[in-house]
């Protein structure tokens, strides 16, 4: 492979060359970089990118001794914006942060830069990662399409090949709708396994810091970093034998065509792999989870972002203004509900989920809707962020443009390794699914 063609490796077999000194990492920056120059006039992915600085980190870390090169060395990660990063602003999508700088990393980049890795950028996000109202970034499979959000830069950068891996926040559908729109890997661990300080909040009982990467084996290394860890080490997954769930939810009648499509081929592949599918109804407790989810969310809204909407409240969108009055007039009591209920049916789904080896159900509704005004409907994530399962999207099915479609594999909190695992066999049986990156 040319060094031109660098940014085509994923993280993993990049890092293998780099730690062989078969290129360097201003090398494979370089690569990165001329992909992005090529391509950023169609994707839009960065909110900030200054190629000098992404340089000048990559030759101090071409200078560091080997012996003393940490496990992501060299590796370029884009960083959702509102994530502070000491060198770079951290502006939130939002004209009453403009040109902000935080001295310091959040904990999520802290991590990431002691690994080794090179800070490449802050990708794009909706307002405060707040709103479904899209950012200026397209989808490099259809430049006429959202990318989804409000992750919206850090999953097409991944997917148009710009960095091998980006971090993400997840509210609602903010990692696993735009993994679904890009046709790549979103990874929402269980809430709470990763550090959230430094990390702009929207719901202090919901915001999850995840993944995007091209494969599971990368997400495995992001993982040793962030030390995810069961009680139990995993065995090897193996698909014959095992039993999945196909849970479609009470909000199925929203699935559109390419979802029904890929459900169906993604219960013949499995079964065909030897596994053992049945349909799984929650029960009728579960019902009323988008419900509680916005009644969480909202009172979570309400508290973060009175500053903001004391001092410059004609600069924030109208949803948020509309949260901070409590337009919807939510009482305490409905809020206090929400946060009991939803708590009592945590340890319930932790049961349900771990009597399968994993539950299928829906990223999205279809593909990614057409249009920027939009980042489209996390209507089939909202539950499962509220219920603090780890959570990732499966690419690999299309829908009637062509578009990539991915579906979502859930098991209980903290068997973060666990899915991971089980997410490296069923991808692989994904790839029969019907679509490919023409990227």
């Amino acid at each position: 492979m040319s060094f031109h063609n660098l940014h085509r490796l994923n993280a993993s077999e990049a890092l293998q060359l780099i730690r062989d000194d078969r290129i360097s990492v201003e090398q494979y920056a370089k690569s990165l970089l001329n992909r992005i120059q090529e391509r950023d006039d169609q994707v839009q992915a960065w909110a900030y990118l200054d190629p000098e600085l992404v340089l000048s980190q990559a030759r101090s870390l071409d200078s560091i001794p080997k012996e003393q090169r940490g496990p992501l060395h060299g590796l370029a990660v884009g960083v959702k914006d509102i994530m502070y990063t000491k060198d770079m602003p951290t502006e939130h999508n939002s004209p009453i942060y403009r040109s902000s700088f935080v001295q310091i990393d959040a904990s999520p980049v802290m991590t990431l830069r002691k690994a080794g890795a090179l800070i490449f950028g802050k990708t794009t996000t909706t307002e405060f990662a707040s709103i479904t109202v899209g950012s200026k970034t397209h989808n490099p499979h259809d430049y006429g399409r959202t990318p989804g959000g409000s992750s919206s830069g850090s999953g097409a950068a991944v997917a148009d090949m710009q960095v091998p891996f980006a971090l993400g926040t997840q509210t609602a559908g903010s990692i696993i709708r735009p993994g679904s729109f890009n046709g790549i890997f979103g990874f929402k661990p269980t809430w709470g396994a990763i550090s959230r300080e430094g990390v702009r909040f929207c719901s202090i009982n919901l915001d999850t810091v995840g993944f995007y990467a091209r494969s599971v084996q990368d997400l495995q290394l992001i993982a040793d970093v962030f030390r995810l860890s069961d009680d139990e080490d995993p065995e090897p997954f193996t698909v014959r034998g095992a039993k999945f769930a196909l849970c479609k939810t009470k909000v199925w009648p929203q699935a559109g065509p390419g979802t029904v499509q890929a459900m169906e081929k993604a219960t013949e592949l499995l079964r065909s792999a030897g596994a053992e599918v049945e349909e799984l109804v929650l029960p009728e407790e579960f019902n009323k989870m988008q419900d509680l989810h916005a009644f969480m969310m909202g009172g979570d809204v309400r508290v973060a972002f009175l500053g903001e909407y004391t001092v410059a409240k004609d600069s924030l969108d109208d949803f948020m203004v509309r949260q901070v009055e409590n337009a919807s007039k939510m009482t305490r009591r409905d809020q206090l509900n929400a946060l009991d209920t939803i708590a009592s049916l945590r340890p319930k789904i932790d049961t349900i989920a771990g009597t399968y080896a994993a539950i299928l159900t829906p990223s999205s509704p279809d593909e990614a809707p057409e249009g920027l005004g939009s980042t489209g409907s996390a209507v089939f994530n909202t539950m499962w962020t509220a219920l603090h399962v780890p959570a990732i999207n499966i690419p690999g099915f299309s829908g009637g443009n062509g578009l990539p479609v991915g579906l979502t594999l859930i098991a209980p909190r903290y068997k973060d390794r666990y899915l991971l695992n089980v997410s490296e066999e069923v991808g692989k049986i994904f790839k029969e699914g019907g679509w490919a990156s023409r990227l």
